[in-house]
């Protein structure tokens, strides 16, 4: 390991906790390389490929190639057990890094599903519970730096070649970039939507479910895009990065799937002993123009149904923030966050978090808020199991990265969509609470959909 200023701290090898150790090397980018053109370039690694990239465009990694998967399945506590296999491969881990930054060396990139409990199906087949890995190769791009990250398994009674090893990997990465080639979007050939009115009852069903005790539900429904051949990644993470610059952009490949998409929406982030949450619930489209926009922003601010499922969130996610910091800052009001295709009421929440406690820590206390679950959560997440009818996998649940130092970031994965072969199940949920219209859901969701649907080429 390394200690704060960078330098390369050996620990003792234990041959009792693992037969190998962990070796990461990290060199910085002369030439500034293209992340979305460098993600292209490894297409034969198609399957083992992940990016991200936070809204403001400072903090971006690509993932290529799997150097240790840490993986869970149904029925395992995935948080606790990805903690443990992290912390142990990180206990003898050697990394050579002489740079003091963030989301480089070894990071861990992955999620985890929106609810273990929930009846799997053949959708997600690929994905684990937990789904995460340590990549061959990274490139990160961190304020404006770039950085190319390689990470190796070496016996450890082989460590005095550790270095060869490293040279090999690396000349082995240039060798498999390839030409990127330029993909275009296939035609959309159809768009199968969930039935409109058995959704609505199911909507009604939920209402009539509400009471002194359940105040929300959240509510999802898919709808499939095929199209005339086969999708291909990056086409996708272009338009999403075209079109939804101010959001998390992020893509995780399990063979021949990916699931991706461009979420307004954090989760948790962590840089050092400081902690960032965001309460974001409640929503309405964009104007045809400013006047139109800033009068849709209004009505949202004051729009009672609306701030109920906003302080439904802002409760929760304080709450579970006052456990684990020393101290919590937050505003009295939500503002509005404007994406391309739709506007939220929006509370940025911070604190100095507690040392004994880690980012996954945070995310286990976090997920799912009340505004991907609904309020309280137990007995929401019953609700949802028992009449959703949808196996929402990785959708709205946890993606991001977690580097070696504790540091991180994870966003919620809603806006997302996944790709498969010649067709994509794109995903989007509403807050269902007591004074809730059916149709008026069902429009709110069709509103979600647009920015995916759009990045595939869809209107």
């Amino acid at each position: 390991m390394k200690d704060s200023r960078g330098t390369m701290v050996q620990t003792k090898i234990r041959d009792s906790v693992s037969p190998t150790i962990l070796v990461s090397e990290v060199i910085m980018v002369e030439e500034r390389i293209e992340i979305v053109d460098f993600f292209s370039k490894f297409h034969t690694y198609k399957g083992k490929r992940f990016f991200w990239k936070d809204p403001s465009g400072k903090n971006m990694l690509v993932g290529i190639g799997i150097c240790e998967k840490i993986e869970c399945s149904s029925g395992e506590s995935s948080y606790s057990y990805v903690e443990k296999r992290w912390k142990r491969l990180l206990e003898n881990a050697i990394v050579y890094n002489e740079f003091n930054h963030i989301g480089i060396g070894p990071v861990l990139l992955g999620g985890f599903s929106f609810d273990p409990l929930k009846e799997k199906t053949e959708l997600w087949d690929g994905f684990s519970e937990a789904h995460f890995y340590v990549p061959q190769f990274m490139l990160s791009e961190i304020d404006g730096n770039q950085f190319i990250t390689t990470n190796i398994l070496i016996q450890s009674d082989k460590m005095e070649y550790a270095k060869e090893a490293l040279k090999k990997q690396s000349f082995a990465f240039h060798k498999s970039i390839k030409e990127s080639t330029s993909h275009t979007l296939p035609s959309i050939q159809k768009v199968i939507e969930a039935d409109r009115e058995k959704w609505k009852v199911t909507v009604d069903k939920v209402i009539s479910k509400l009471d002194d005790t359940l105040k929300k539900v959240v509510l999802a429904r898919a709808s499939k895009v095929n199209f005339t051949k086969e999708l291909v990644t990056e086409s996708v993470l272009k338009n999403l990065i075209q079109q939804q610059s101010n959001g998390y952009i992020f893509a995780l490949e399990a063979h021949d799937k990916c699931f991706t998409g461009a979420s307004p929406e954090r989760l948790v982030k962590k840089e050092g002993d400081t902690v960032f949450s965001t309460c974001l619930a409640g929503s309405i489209s964009r104007g045809n123009n400013k006047e139109e926009d800033n009068a849709l922003a209004e009505e949202l601010l004051t729009d009672s149904k609306n701030r109920e499922e906003h302080n439904y969130v802002v409760k929760m996610i304080k709450n579970a923030m006052q456990e684990v910091c020393t101290s919590v800052e937050m505003p009295a009001n939500p503002q509005i966050m404007k994406m391309r295709d739709i506007q939220h009421l929006y509370t940025p929440v911070s604190g100095k978090v507690k040392e004994t406690e880690s980012l996954i820590s945070l995310i286990r206390l976090l997920h799912p808020t009340p505004a991907l679950g609904g309020f309280p959560r137990d007995v929401a997440l019953e609700v949802i199991r028992e009449v959703e009818g949808l196996d929402r996998g990785l959708y709205g649940a946890p993606i991001g990265w977690l580097d070696y130092e504790g540091n991180g970031e994870f966003a919620v994965s809603i806006r997302s969509g996944l790709l498969h072969g010649n067709s994509a199940t794109i995903f989007a949920g509403c807050g269902i609470v007591a004074d809730s219209d059916p149709e008026l859901e069902y429009i709110e969701t069709a509103i979600k959909f647009k920015p995916m649907l759009t990045a595939l080429g869809g209107k």
